[in-house]
Formats: C-alpha cells, sequence, structure tokens
C-alpha cells in the first residue's frame, strides 16, 4: 500500500480498453500486436506515451485483472516504468463475490485508503461514479473508449487534475 505522505496522488490503470485496444480500426491506431501468454493484443504506443508524461505528475499503480503480470510484459513491450505496483484483486472481501457493484472497487478502496486518486478504465458502471463522489479524498474517474484508449484528451484531463491537487495540497500545507 502507497505511503500516505506521497505528493503525488496515485493513477490506477486498467490495461484492456486503456492500453490494449480492441475494436474499432486498429490498424489506423500507433501501437503493435502481441501475443501476451497466448492472447492476442495490440499495446497503443500512444497510451504509453502518456503514461510516461503522467508518471511526473502521478504515481502510477495497475489496476487490472492482469496484476503482477502487467509488469512481466509491458514495460519491455512498451518502454513503461518497471517495478510498479499492482492493486491485487485475488486476496481478501473482494475475492468473495460477495460486492454486488463493480468488481474492483473493493480492491481499490482497500489499496489506496484516503489518498488522492485518479481511475483510468473503459468500464465505469453507476457503482464506480457512486464510490467516487463518496470518498472523502479527491478522486477522479477518466473513462476510454475501448477502441481508441488513453488519448491525448484523457491524458490532458488527467494532468490538469493532478497539478490541480499539487496546489491544493501547497496551499494546505
Amino acid at each position: 500500500m502507497p505511503s500516505a505522505d506521497t505528493h503525488k496522488p496515485l493513477l490506477l490503470v486498467d490495461i484492456d480498453g486503456v492500453i490494449s485496444l480492441f475494436g474499432g480500426e486498429l490498424g489506423s491506431r500507433e501501437g503493435s500486436f502481441h501475443a501476451i501468454e497466448g492472447i492476442p493484443h495490440f499495446l497503443s504506443s500512444t497510451a504509453a506515451a502518456h503514461l510516461l508524461a503522467l508518471s511526473s505528475l502521478f504515481d502510477l499503480v495497475w489496476a487490472s485483472g492482469w496484476e503482477e503480470k502487467a509488469d512481466e510484459h509491458l514495460p519491455r513491450l512498451l518502454g513503461l516504468p518497471s517495478a510498479l505496483p499492482f492493486v491485487s484483486f485475488s486476496v481478501g472481501p473482494a475475492a468473495t463475490g460477495t460486492t454486488p457493484a463493480h468488481w474492483k472497487l473493493e480492491a481499490i478502496d482497500r489499496y489506496a485508503g484516503e489518498l488522492p486518486l485518479a481511475w483510468v478504465d473503459d468500464t465505469f458502471n453507476a457503482a464506480c461514479h457512486d464510490w467516487a463522489r463518496a470518498r472523502l479524498a479527491p478522486t477522479l474517474l477518466v473513462g476510454t473508449a475501448p477502441e481508441d484508449g488513453l488519448t491525448a484528451r484523457e491524458a490532458q484531463l488527467l494532468a490538469g487534475w493532478a497539478r490541480e491537487q499539487s496546489r491544493a495540497g501547497r496551499r494546505q500545507s
């Protein structure tokens, strides 16, 4: 779990539909196809470049069913930082299947605690938005289209929000 004294907000990053694109005309996107554990993925080099730029404003965290597998594949294929932390979805209450809401919420809530966070994903539902509004810490949900992934539009929104959090943190100090 991250430290509460960190100066940067968390950026929770899903992979499928954010970095690994599907649907639409993938041939018109910048990236490349890779077989990862026998499954074909179109990995967006555009999304990777945006994540690299955002890493100066956020502490990046994988928030994907890929869990530790993200670090095994994405750094070498996309030039992303290695040894990024990840949210574990296979331990604790979320593994019981008792949560009627989005399957990631309990684990993300447990991981982030009261830290400010932005979460980029392609599958938000009403439960995610309710959860974000109810959090005491600043929270931003940024949705992506699975055929486009993380684009300049979402990256600019994230960067602006992180800068706003940084200014707010300096005012409180």
